[in-house]
């Protein structure tokens, strides 16, 4: 099989909603961006999908109420774009 290299990214949104039916009552958006995570926002649990050094870390410590925040404002958007159809 050959493999083809694209030269160009693909470009994604930084929030995407995931959906699993194993996790019916999960609330799960993935951010993209650095530091990417998932958050269930049923309970605000973050599993990150970064290494941090100790640098990052206290950093990252004083943003992710800020991605916390924003992760719920894109959730709460995008479900009043799908009432509103």
């Amino acid at each position: 099989m050959q493999q083809h290299t694209n030269p160009r990214k693909m470009t994604l949104p930084k929030f995407i909603l995931g959906d699993n039916t194993d996790f019916p009552e999960a609330i799960f958006v993935i951010h993209t961006d650095f530091p990417r995570f998932i958050i269930n926002l049923q309970d605000d649990e973050v599993e990150w999908l970064e290494e941090f050094d100790a640098h990052d870390q206290k950093e990252i410590e004083s943003e992710t109420e800020n991605l916390i925040k924003e992760a719920s404002i894109f959730y709460d958007r995008e479900v009043s774009r799908y009432e509103d159809d």
